[in-house]
């Protein structure tokens, strides 16, 4: 099985790769960013690629849907320190095969790997049950990514020009986005982000 593991700390990379390589698997591949994962994604097709959500030039949800729209057979885990339930509904939009979070045991990263080696279209996550119960409250993957842009102060316009969406896309997600937050405008939202430890 060929793996890719994409992380921007390079002392995350080298764990999971020797800890994967106890494990058995002897053909692991890394990036460091959203470019390089794509440039060795194109070159290599990896059976499966594990990636953090927080990446240069981007986002791992970025990333996710990309490798999706270029092979329905890739499986992709999502493996981050986040743990929060908006952040595997995100993932689960965005089409990645599994969700595990950094504090978890290796053998669960090692049954997310296998699993969506088998069946990438699938998604598995630890308490997923209890996640899909309350998902219609749940921040998108594609939402996330605005909230992103709302941190650095941009304009609608702006995020218009960044997310390549029109400017009526981008206020229907920020009507989403506050009623999902309970919020009323965009500093308020970025506040509530924060106050509900959901950044990235």
């Amino acid at each position: 099985m060929n793996l890719l593991v994409v992380d921007d700390h390079a002392v995350v990379r080298e764990g999971l790769k020797r800890a994967l390589s106890q494990e058995g698997f002897d053909s692991i591949d890394e990036a460091d960013c959203v470019s390089t994962a794509r440039a060795k994604i194109s070159a290599l097709a990896p059976d499966v690629a594990v990636i953090d959500i927080n990446l240069p030039e981007g986002t791992g949800f970025e990333l996710v849907r990309w490798i999706r729209s270029y092979s329905k057979s890739i499986g992709i885990v999502v493996l981050t320190l986040h743990h929060e339930e908006n952040y595997i509904v995100a993932a689960m939009n965005a089409g990645a095969s599994a969700f595990v979070s950094k504090s978890e045991p290796i053998s669960f990263l090692i049954a997310a790997i296998k699993h969506s080696a088998i069946a990438p279209l699938t998604f598995s996550a630890h308490g997923l049950d209890a996640v899909l119960r309350h998902s219609h409250s749940e921040l998108t993957a594609r939402e996330f990514d605005l909230l992103a842009q709302l941190e650095k102060g941009m304009t609608t316009q702006e995020i218009s020009e960044v997310m390549f969406i029109s400017q009526s896309t981008v206020k229907t997600h920020l009507a989403s986005i506050y009623r999902k937050l309970e919020v009323n405008n965009r500093t308020a939202a970025v506040h509530a982000l924060h106050q509900r430890g959901l950044t990235r």
